[in-house]
C-alpha cells in the first residue's frame, strides 16, 4: 500500500467521538427545524411570544345568543311574577289591618298639637283584648249612626273610585268617613265634670293637669282652656267620655250631651289605641298616656266601683242569713218540746 493511499484514509471514529458528534448533529438538526427561512430567532424566543387568538366561530356566536335569551327570560319572568307579589303583599296587609295594626289618617285639627292634619298613626287593635281601655288613651272609634263626621267629604261617584278610596282608607292614605280619634277622659263609672275653681276638668273629684297636651297656639303661645262649656256626667257602663286635645275646635262628647248616652260613646265601637305617629318622619313619636291620668285617686275611685255592689250584696245577705239561723233554732227548740210532751 502506498503512502498516498494511507493519507486518503481517515482514522476510525471511537465510540466517544461517535456519541459526541451524534448529539451535536441532533442539536443542529433541532435548531434547523425550529427556525423558519429568514428568521434568526430561536425556539425559546418564539415560545415567549403570545399566541394569536383564533377568530370567533359559529359556536361562540350561539353561546352569546343563548346568554341574551336567558337574560330576556329572567326579565320576562320578573314582570310576570310582579303582580302576584303585589297581590300577596296586599292580602297580607289586609289581614294585618283586620286583626292587628291599622294605619289611620288624621283629617282634622281636633287633636292638635298632639296630632296634626295629615299625620298617619298606627292603631293597635289587639291591646283591648288583653286589658281595659284606660283614661288618657288616644283611641280611634267608629261613629257610624251616632256622630256626624267632623270633616265633610264627597263620596266617590264611580266603582273604581270607591275601590281606591276603600284601599286608601285601609292603609291610612285617605281619612275614613266615620272614624274619629279622641282622648279618653272618663271610663265606665267615672264622674266627669267641668269646671273646678281653677277651671280644670275633674274626674271623680280629682282635677286633671292637662297643660302638657292641650293645644298651644304656635304664634301667641296661648293655650286652650280645658273647656269653654260646663258639664257634669256619670259615665254609664260600657261607655266612654272622650275629648279632643284642641278643645276650642273639637266636636267631642261635650257636643253630644243631648244624644243617647249623654255624649258618651260605646266601648264596642272602639277600633283600637293609637300608639305611634309614623308619618311624616319629622313627627315620628310614641303616644304615651299623660302622667296626670296616673293619679292614685282616679284609679282607686274607679277600682272601688266593682266592690260597692259586692259590699251591698253582703250587707243585704247578712240579715237574711241571721234570720234563717234564728228560725232554725226556734224550730228545733219547739220540736224538742213536742217530743218531750209526747213521751210524758
Amino acid at each position: 500500500m502506498t503512502d498516498d493511499e494511507q493519507g486518503l484514509r481517515e482514522p476510525a471514529a471511537t465510540a466517544g467521538d461517535t456519541r459526541h458528534d451524534a448529539s451535536q448533529n441532533g442539536r443542529q438538526g433541532a435548531h434547523s427545524t425550529d427556525r423558519e427561512p429568514g428568521d434568526s430567532r430561536s425556539a425559546d424566543e418564539k415560545a415567549d411570544e403570545p399566541e394569536e387568538s383564533a377568530p370567533a366561530g359559529p359556536d361562540d356566536a350561539d353561546g352569546a345568543d343563548a346568554g341574551k335569551d336567558s337574560r330576556k327570560k329572567k326579565q320576562g319572568s320578573f314582570w310576570k311574577e310582579l303582580p302576584i307579589l303585589i297581590g300577596v303583599a296586599l292580602a297580607l296587609a289586609m289581614v294585618i289591618k283586620a286583626f292587628a295594626v291599622q294605619a289611620f289618617y288624621i283629617p282634622s285639627q281636633s287633636m292638635e298639637n298632639t296630632l296634626k292634619v295629615g299625620d298617619r298613626v298606627l292603631v293597635n287593635k289587639i291591646v283591648y283584648h288583653t286589658r281595659d281601655i284606660k283614661r288618657g288613651d288616644v283611641v280611634v272609634f267608629n261613629g257610624l249612626d251616632s256622630w256626624d263626621p267632623e270633616v265633610q267629604y264627597s263620596k266617590p261617584s264611580n266603582p273604581v273610585s270607591k275601590v281606591l278610596h276603600a284601599v286608601g282608607s285601609a292603609f291610612g292614605v285617605v281619612p275614613g268617613e266615620k272614624d274619629y280619634i279622641k282622648r279618653v277622659i272618663g271610663v265606665p263609672g267615672d264622674h266627669v265634670a267641668c269646671c273646678d275653681a281653677q277651671g280644670r276638668v275633674t274626674v271623680n273629684g280629682h282635677p286633671l293637669e292637662e297643660t302638657g297636651y292641650l293645644y298651644t297656639d304656635p304664634v301667641t303661645h296661648e293655650q286652650n282652656k280645658p273647656s269653654d262649656s260646663k258639664f257634669k256626667i256619670t259615665v254609664p257602663a260600657g261607655r266612654l267620655w272622650v275629648m279632643g286635645d284642641h278643645r276650642e275646635v273639637s266636636y267631642d262628647s261635650r257636643g253630644h250631651l243631648g244624644d243617647p248616652g249623654g255624649g258618651t260613646i260605646p266601648e264596642n265601637r272602639v277600633v283600637g289605641r293609637a300608639f305611634v305617629v309614623v308619618w311624616p318622619v319629622t313627627r315620628v313619636k310614641l303616644l304615651s298616656i299623660p302622667k296626670t291620668f296616673g293619679q292614685p285617686g282616679l284609679a282607686l275611685a274607679n277600682g272601688a266601683l266593682p266592690a260597692v255592689p259586692l259590699a251591698m250584696g253582703f250587707a243585704g245577705a247578712l240579715p237574711v242569713t241571721l234570720l234563717r239561723r234564728r228560725r232554725r233554732r226556734v224550730g228545733s227548740f219547739l220540736g224538742r218540746r213536742r217530743i218531750r210532751r209526747a213521751t210524758e
